[in-house]
Protein backbone atom coordinates (compact mmCIF):
# COMPACT_ATOMS: atom_id res chain seq x y z
CA UNK A 1 0.00 0.00 0.00
CA UNK A 2 1.65 3.48 -1.07
CA UNK A 3 2.37 5.97 2.03
CA UNK A 4 -0.58 8.22 1.80
CA UNK A 5 1.61 10.52 4.35
CA UNK A 6 4.52 11.02 0.98
CA UNK A 7 4.90 14.30 -0.49
CA UNK A 8 2.92 14.65 -3.91
CA UNK A 9 5.00 16.23 -6.27
CA UNK A 10 3.99 19.96 -6.92
CA UNK A 11 2.42 20.37 -10.88
CA UNK A 12 4.74 22.20 -12.76
CA UNK A 13 3.79 26.17 -13.27
CA UNK A 14 1.07 26.88 -16.45
CA UNK A 15 3.60 29.64 -17.96
CA UNK A 16 1.59 30.18 -20.59
CA UNK A 17 -1.65 31.68 -18.09
CA UNK A 18 0.80 33.88 -15.98
CA UNK A 19 -1.16 37.18 -16.63
CA UNK A 20 -0.96 39.98 -14.89
CA UNK A 21 -3.34 43.38 -15.96
CA UNK A 22 -1.76 46.60 -16.14
CA UNK A 23 -3.92 49.37 -14.63
CA UNK A 24 -1.88 51.69 -13.07
CA UNK A 25 -1.77 54.45 -15.29
CA UNK A 26 -2.03 55.80 -19.08
CA UNK A 27 0.37 57.71 -20.98
CA UNK A 28 -1.41 60.63 -23.83
CA UNK A 29 0.14 62.28 -26.28
CA UNK A 30 -0.24 65.78 -24.40
CA UNK A 31 1.71 64.02 -21.27
CA UNK A 32 5.28 64.13 -23.69
CA UNK A 33 7.96 66.28 -23.47
CA UNK A 34 9.18 68.46 -25.99
CA UNK A 35 11.94 65.98 -26.50
CA UNK A 36 13.04 62.48 -25.13
CA UNK A 37 15.61 63.27 -23.07
CA UNK A 38 13.58 65.44 -20.91
CA UNK A 39 10.88 62.59 -21.01
CA UNK A 40 13.07 60.06 -20.13
CA UNK A 41 14.32 62.19 -16.62
CA UNK A 42 10.93 62.74 -15.53
CA UNK A 43 10.38 58.90 -16.13
CA UNK A 44 13.09 58.08 -14.32
CA UNK A 45 12.74 60.42 -11.39
CA UNK A 46 9.48 58.55 -10.46
CA UNK A 47 11.25 55.19 -11.01
CA UNK A 48 13.70 56.53 -8.34
CA UNK A 49 11.16 58.21 -5.83
CA UNK A 50 9.06 55.05 -6.63
CA UNK A 51 11.65 53.18 -4.58
CA UNK A 52 12.58 50.84 -7.55
CA UNK A 53 16.06 49.32 -7.31
CA UNK A 54 18.49 50.17 -9.30
CA UNK A 55 16.48 51.83 -11.30
CA UNK A 56 19.51 53.26 -14.00
CA UNK A 57 20.05 49.08 -14.64
CA UNK A 58 19.71 48.97 -18.56
CA UNK A 59 19.79 46.06 -21.06
CA UNK A 60 21.93 46.64 -23.67
CA UNK A 61 21.33 44.72 -27.29
CA UNK A 62 24.04 44.79 -29.74
CA UNK A 63 25.17 42.79 -32.88
CA UNK A 64 28.39 41.13 -33.98
CA UNK A 65 29.67 42.24 -37.38
CA UNK A 66 27.91 39.05 -39.13
CA UNK A 67 24.75 40.06 -37.08
CA UNK A 68 24.76 37.11 -33.86
CA UNK A 69 23.03 39.34 -31.12
CA UNK A 70 23.63 39.66 -27.46
CA UNK A 71 22.15 41.03 -24.94
CA UNK A 72 22.97 41.91 -21.00
CA UNK A 73 22.32 44.28 -18.29
CA UNK A 74 24.74 47.17 -17.29
CA UNK A 75 24.22 50.61 -14.95
CA UNK A 76 23.52 53.91 -16.79
CA UNK A 77 25.89 56.24 -15.44
CA UNK A 78 24.80 59.24 -17.50
CA UNK A 79 22.31 61.26 -19.59
CA UNK A 80 22.13 64.49 -21.08
CA UNK A 81 21.08 66.15 -24.73
CA UNK A 82 24.00 64.25 -26.27
CA UNK A 83 22.36 60.83 -25.38
CA UNK A 84 23.15 57.69 -22.57
CA UNK A 85 26.45 57.17 -21.10
CA UNK A 86 27.90 53.81 -19.80
CA UNK A 87 31.27 52.37 -19.12
CA UNK A 88 32.65 48.50 -19.27
CA UNK A 89 35.26 46.51 -21.08
CA UNK A 90 36.15 47.47 -24.55
CA UNK A 91 37.27 44.18 -24.99
CA UNK A 92 34.27 42.44 -23.40
CA UNK A 93 31.69 41.51 -26.23
CA UNK A 94 29.70 44.38 -26.40
CA UNK A 95 33.17 45.68 -26.55
CA UNK A 96 33.95 44.03 -29.86
CA UNK A 97 30.50 44.26 -30.95
CA UNK A 98 29.99 47.97 -30.82
CA UNK A 99 33.49 48.23 -32.88
CA UNK A 100 32.40 46.41 -35.30
CA UNK A 101 28.78 47.45 -35.00
CA UNK A 102 27.97 50.57 -33.37
CA UNK A 103 23.96 50.18 -34.13
CA UNK A 104 22.93 49.20 -30.33
CA UNK A 105 19.81 49.30 -28.46
CA UNK A 106 18.86 50.38 -24.89
CA UNK A 107 15.92 49.05 -22.35
CA UNK A 108 14.66 50.72 -19.20
CA UNK A 109 12.71 47.54 -17.43
CA UNK A 110 10.80 49.25 -14.91
CA UNK A 111 8.03 46.82 -14.49
CA UNK A 112 6.44 47.60 -10.85
CA UNK A 113 5.59 50.96 -12.78
CA UNK A 114 4.05 48.84 -15.47
CA UNK A 115 6.37 51.04 -17.73
CA UNK A 116 9.63 50.15 -19.92
CA UNK A 117 11.61 52.51 -22.29
CA UNK A 118 13.40 51.20 -24.77
CA UNK A 119 16.00 53.31 -27.15
CA UNK A 120 17.34 52.79 -30.56
CA UNK A 121 20.98 54.31 -31.80
CA UNK A 122 24.49 54.55 -32.21
CA UNK A 123 27.17 54.00 -29.70
CA UNK A 124 30.51 55.89 -29.55
CA UNK A 125 33.43 55.42 -27.55
CA UNK A 126 33.72 58.31 -24.63
CA UNK A 127 37.18 59.87 -24.95
CA UNK A 128 40.05 58.54 -22.07
CA UNK A 129 39.87 62.34 -20.34
CA UNK A 130 35.75 61.59 -19.60
CA UNK A 131 36.51 58.32 -18.72
CA UNK A 132 39.42 58.99 -16.66
CA UNK A 133 37.10 61.19 -14.93
CA UNK A 134 34.47 58.82 -14.54
CA UNK A 135 36.52 55.95 -13.34
CA UNK A 136 38.24 58.38 -10.37
CA UNK A 137 34.76 58.72 -9.18
CA UNK A 138 34.36 54.52 -8.65
CA UNK A 139 35.32 52.67 -4.96
CA UNK A 140 38.34 51.35 -5.08
CA UNK A 141 37.55 47.50 -4.81
CA UNK A 142 35.79 48.11 -8.16
CA UNK A 143 38.51 49.78 -9.81
CA UNK A 144 40.89 46.87 -8.95
CA UNK A 145 38.24 44.58 -10.07
CA UNK A 146 38.74 46.62 -13.75
CA UNK A 147 42.13 45.50 -13.24
CA UNK A 148 41.72 41.42 -12.09
CA UNK A 149 38.66 40.71 -14.44
CA UNK A 150 38.95 40.62 -18.36
CA UNK A 151 35.82 40.64 -18.87
CA UNK A 152 34.18 38.05 -21.56
CA UNK A 153 37.32 35.54 -20.75
CA UNK A 154 37.33 32.36 -19.85
CA UNK A 155 38.39 32.23 -16.30
CA UNK A 156 39.58 28.57 -14.57
CA UNK A 157 37.55 29.35 -11.38
CA UNK A 158 36.76 32.09 -8.62
CA UNK A 159 39.72 31.50 -6.95
CA UNK A 160 42.24 32.20 -10.17
CA UNK A 161 39.75 35.66 -9.76
CA UNK A 162 40.47 36.44 -6.59
CA UNK A 163 44.76 36.05 -7.04
CA UNK A 164 44.31 38.44 -9.98
CA UNK A 165 42.33 40.94 -8.12
CA UNK A 166 44.59 40.12 -4.83
CA UNK A 167 47.74 41.06 -7.87
CA UNK A 168 45.85 44.09 -8.96
CA UNK A 169 45.94 44.85 -4.64
CA UNK A 170 49.06 44.58 -4.03
CA UNK A 171 50.32 46.17 -7.16
CA UNK A 172 48.64 49.49 -6.25
CA UNK A 173 48.86 49.84 -3.20
CA UNK A 174 49.31 53.01 -1.43
CA UNK A 175 48.88 54.85 -5.00
CA UNK A 176 45.79 55.90 -7.11
CA UNK A 177 44.44 52.63 -9.63
CA UNK A 178 44.80 53.77 -13.12
CA UNK A 179 42.11 53.36 -15.98
CA UNK A 180 43.52 49.69 -17.68
CA UNK A 181 43.85 50.42 -20.95
CA UNK A 182 41.41 48.18 -22.39
CA UNK A 183 38.26 50.07 -19.80
CA UNK A 184 36.50 52.55 -21.64
CA UNK A 185 32.39 54.30 -21.65
CA UNK A 186 30.38 54.72 -24.26
CA UNK A 187 27.70 57.60 -25.62
CA UNK A 188 24.71 55.97 -27.20
CA UNK A 189 23.15 58.80 -29.49
CA UNK A 190 19.42 58.13 -29.74
CA UNK A 191 17.53 57.65 -32.86
CA UNK A 192 14.45 56.67 -31.25
CA UNK A 193 12.93 56.76 -28.26
CA UNK A 194 9.81 54.72 -27.07
CA UNK A 195 7.70 55.03 -23.84
CA UNK A 196 5.64 52.14 -23.09
CA UNK A 197 3.21 52.42 -21.01
CA UNK A 198 0.88 49.19 -19.52
CA UNK A 199 -2.99 49.35 -19.98
CA UNK A 200 -6.02 47.20 -19.40
CA UNK A 201 -6.98 44.51 -22.17
CA UNK A 202 -3.12 44.67 -23.57
CA UNK A 203 -3.83 47.78 -25.23
CA UNK A 204 -0.44 49.40 -24.02
CA UNK A 205 0.39 52.72 -24.75
CA UNK A 206 3.70 53.23 -27.20
CA UNK A 207 5.01 56.59 -27.85
CA UNK A 208 7.74 57.07 -29.68
CA UNK A 209 10.07 59.92 -30.23
CA UNK A 210 12.00 59.54 -33.60
CA UNK A 211 14.75 61.97 -35.22
CA UNK A 212 13.71 64.52 -37.48
CA UNK A 213 16.50 66.62 -38.88
CA UNK A 214 17.15 68.93 -35.70
CA UNK A 215 14.52 68.12 -33.69
CA UNK A 216 11.83 65.08 -32.83
CA UNK A 217 9.04 63.90 -34.36
CA UNK A 218 6.32 61.38 -32.42
CA UNK A 219 3.67 58.84 -33.47
CA UNK A 220 1.89 56.23 -31.59
CA UNK A 221 2.53 52.50 -32.02
CA UNK A 222 0.03 49.75 -32.04
CA UNK A 223 0.41 47.57 -29.02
Amino acid sequence: MANSSAPRPEAPVDIAALRHEYAAAGLAEADLAADPISMFRRWFDEARDGGLIEPNAMVVATASADGRPSVRTVLLKGVGPDGFRFFTNQASRKGRDLAANRACSLLFPWHALERQVRVEGQATPLSREDVAEYFATRPRGSQLGAWASHQSEVVEGRDALRTAYDDAESRFEGEDVPVPDEWGGYLVRPEAVEFWQGRPSRLHDRLVYERAGDGWATHRLAP
